[in-house]
């Protein structure tokens, strides 16, 4: 590799070796699996429209509202997969390794939202002509990020984001009071934590690379990080409600994603980092203990909010 090639191509050359070990660890660990063998296809019936079924109406839905948000967030989130897509194969290349986790991944991700609409028609767990109307302007919109052309900031978003949609789906299964969805958002979580494993070990690699780079781009990944789901309508409604039920929460975040990954990769403790690199890693500290007073807050709020309305 030319010494005068662009930084971020020398990073990805770095990283295929790394790249082909995990990829080839994936693919021993990953379980194959089938989404129509989640879906109770026996629950579904037609609905009004060419073949004359019934029009869905609120009653049909079993699922609570705090679940019917997630489980509609969760797939919105899915459905921009196109937009993910395109980011990750126009960064990582379509050659080698890179290129084929690349269609691997956007494979078994597209499962997940194959099985997740699936699921909601069939039960009839949402209203479909909504579900649609807002799948469209969500794909439409599209998803973007501030740092498309950098590797770095790449891998430590997408290895944050996995572990998060992880968490995610893992707690709107278990607030949907269905052992069916749970079943398959328990199936999906373990895709999702297979995928940030994977993500996790490339930031690993590049904190021994590149470590100045790689704790520069986890401040700026960490202190300004969102949901890829923050782009839908009423995103910042629905992640209340979300919150208020558990699903996914500062806590959460601080506790579940943010500490372990941390703690998993010695980020706070890396020696030897001067300058940019050096001021990056006591903010990245300085977040989370910002992090952890804002989350006790919250705590206490709903603690208060929940209390009122169990006295009403």
């Amino acid at each position: 590799m030319s010494d005068i090639a662009p930084p971020h191509v020398r990073v990805l050359h770095e990283l295929e070796p790394v790249v082909e070990a995990n990829l080839n660890r994936h693919l021993a660990l990953a379980k194959e699996w089938f989404p129509h063998a989640y879906v109770p296809w026996s629950a579904g019936a037609d609905y009004d429209g060419p073949l004359g079924g019934r029009a869905w109406a609120p009653a049909d839905s079993a699922l609570p509202g705090a679940a019917r948000t997630a489980l509609v967030v969760n797939l919105l989130t899915e459905d921009n997969l196109p937009s993910y897509h395109r980011q990750i194969a126009t960064l990582f290349g379509r050659d080698g390794a890179w290129g084929t986790w690349v269609g691997r991944w956007t494979a078994e991700e597209g499962r997940h939202g194959t099985a997740i609409r699936d699921y909601l028609l069939t039960t009839r767990g949402v209203d479909p002509c909504a579900l649609e109307r807002s799948r469209v302007i969500h794909m439409t919109q599209g998803f973007s990020s501030p740092h498309e052309d950098d590797p770095v900031h790449a891998i430590a978003y997408v290895t944050l984001q996995e572990l998060a949609t992880r968490i995610s789906h893992r707690n709107t299964g278990r607030i949907s009071g269905d052992p069916r969805c749970e079943a398959l958002l328990t199936r999906i979580a373990a895709d999702e934590n297979l995928h940030m494993v994977f993500y996790r070990n490339l930031l690993g690699a590049l904190l021994e690379i590149a470590p100045d780079a790689a704790v520069r781009g986890l401040r700026d990944v960490v202190t300004d990080f969102r949901m890829p789901g923050h782009g839908i309508d009423n995103f910042a409604r629905q992640a209340r409600e979300l919150a208020y039920a558990g699903v996914y929460d500062l806590r959460i975040h601080h506790d579940e994603v943010l500490l372990p990954l941390l703690r998993h990769t010695g980020v706070l403790q890396l020696a030897g980092l001067t300058g940019e690199a050096a001021r990056a890693q006591q903010e990245i500290g300085d977040h989370l203990a910002r992090l952890d007073a804002s989350a006790a807050r919250f705590e206490s709020r709903r603690a208060a909010v929940l209390s009122t309305a169990a006295r009403a």
